[in-house]
């Protein structure tokens, strides 16, 4: 093998350490599957969710908007300053129309304000410093692996298959889209690199909402998506119309009994039922005397499948399973809904927090904001979910004031 070839090598390997997103850097959040099908203990079949009661008499239910009140709706509630206001008006309600979530103005609202936090309404928004992120990935695998510089420098001044010498790319790079495409030349210049490290492409996350490609990928194995798919789902995360239906998707194709809509912001961050799981963590950690991270995840998990070695939370729980008149593998059955809403029908969660109530002597809470500090080679401040929660709260707040 070349020496260059052999630089290049090492180059795709420094390049597979740069992520694009902190928020699941140290704690990957699991892809959320298809609800679990009917394998509830049966206590919990039996006891399905509570109806809805019907509106008090003479009181008549709002209609959904449809297509035109949605279309008249989305054009209150965009921010006036941003560019092509029809053509982020369209593709928001195509991604409602296909997920078939009613375009009110809440749910609206939440996806603009998720867009205006990520990106600014920019389909393809910039990373600052993103050249500095990847020379500094280089060097340090560089260093870590004793490879001479020189030999770095001159794989680097290799003409890529736009021309450009790799080092000019990396020098050019300002967004996520750029750097995709660099890996995606980097892997179809080496022999075998589809398959050596198509798995190692080190963007996470893309398109005006920071989706996660993964969650993408998972989503059009669940549902058909609404565009013709030219190329891969990860290149149409992409794009504004990617981008906008998979992020509407992650923040909003799921049902929660959350009382409010700063829980779901907070999920999109750390991954979906995160603040109720928090919550369900805080309660533990009282009942048990163990101090617990409010990190929402409940069970360990490698490649989005739950490990059988047990958690902190896990083993807090079993402490607990005389109280609860559960056994482990009960208690393991049921932490394995933690990703579903089917886990508030559990035995577990409703003896758990009976238990909470009666020690507490009130109604403990259902949801909290996840304890989870952001990292990652963009992120320069302290930054948590709740800081992000929080702000994308405020930003929601402010679209429902213009409705």
């Amino acid at each position: 093998m070349s020496s260059g070839r052999r630089c290049l090598l090492l180059l795709v390997a420094a390049l597979g350490g740069c992520a694009s997103d902190g928020r699941y850097e140290s704690r990957p959040a699991p892809v959320t599957p298809a609800e679990p099908a009917a394998t509830l203990p049966q206590e919990v079949v039996r006891q399905p969710p509570r109806p809805v009661p019907p509106p008090p008499a003479g009181i008549v239910p709002p209609a959904y908007p449809g297509e035109h009140q949605g279309s008249s709706l989305i054009g209150r509630l965009l921010p006036l300053q941003i560019a092509d206001r029809n053509g982020w008006a369209v593709d928001i309600l195509t991604a409602f129309t296909a997920l078939q979530i009613p375009p009110l103005p809440e749910s609206l609202c939440a996806a603009i304000a998720v867009i205006e936090q990520e990106s600014s309404f920019r389909a393809d928004p910039t990373v600052p410093g993103l050249a500095r992120i990847v020379w500094q990935q280089i060097e340090m695998r560089r260093e870590k692996y004793g490879v001479p510089k020189v030999l770095v420098d001159l794989a680097l001044r290799k003409a890529s298959p736009d021309g450009r010498s790799y080092q000019a790319r990396i020098d050019a790079l300002r967004t996520e889209t750029q750097m995709n495409a660099l890996y995606a030349d980097m892997i179809s210049e080496l022999p075998g690199g589809k398959t050596l490290f198509a798995g190692f492409n080190p963007v996470r996350t893309g398109g005006p909402m920071q989706v996660s490609i993964d969650f993408a990928e998972e989503q059009v194995r669940q549902k058909p998506y609404p565009y013709v798919r030219r190329d891969s789902v990860r290149n149409e995360v992409f794009t504004r119309r990617g981008g906008v239906y998979f992020g509407i998707a992650s923040l909003l194709d799921y049902p929660t009994s959350y009382s409010q809509m700063i829980y779901r912001f907070a999920d999109f961050n750390a991954g979906r039922y995160s603040s109720r799981n928090a919550a369900f963590q805080e309660a533990v950690s009282r009942l048990s005397g163990q101090r617990l991270a409010l990190d929402g995840d409940l069970l360990r998990y490698r490649d989005g499948q739950p490990l059988a070695e047990a958690s902190d939370t896990q083993r807090a729980v079993f402490t607990l399973r005389a109280r609860l008149g559960l056994g482990e593998a009960e208690i393991v059955r049921d932490l394995k809904f933690e990703k579903s809403l089917a886990f508030e029908q559990t035995a577990l969660y409703k003896r758990l927090y009976a238990l909470a109530d009666g020690a507490a002597g009130e109604h403990r809470p259902r949801e909290l904001l996840p304890v989870i500090a952001l990292k990652s080679p963009k992120i320069t401040r302290q930054l948590t979910t709740e800081w992000f929660a929080r702000r994308v709260n405020g930003r929601y707040r402010g679209c429902l004031a213009r409705s």
